[in-house]
């Protein structure tokens, strides 16, 4: 790495976003997983706008492809849709 204060300087930046999209990717995944794992219809209904609004997030900022972000958002529809 080169001495350059502005080399450092993009060095701390990039850790402190990598730490950021780390933390709001892993509470995302976890919102899913919960998801997932719900059995009550009720609760699922009104959880489902703010996990897709969490996915559709990710997608924004460039932490997951647009694609996935699709892609999570339709099987969890479809489970909302078969239950």
């Amino acid at each position: 790495m080169a001495n350059h204060s502005a080399t450092k300087k993009d060095t701390r930046q990039a850790a402190k976003r990598r730490d950021t999209n780390k933390y709001y990717g892993k509470t995302t995944r976890n919102a899913v997983r919960e998801l997932k794992a719900s059995a009550d219809k009720k609760a699922y209904d009104e959880s489902l706008p703010n996990v897709i609004s969490m996915i559709d997030k990710l997608a924004k900022r460039g932490i997951i492809h647009k694609n996935k972000a699709a892609n999570l958002k339709s099987k969890l529809a479809k489970k909302k849709a078969s239950a």
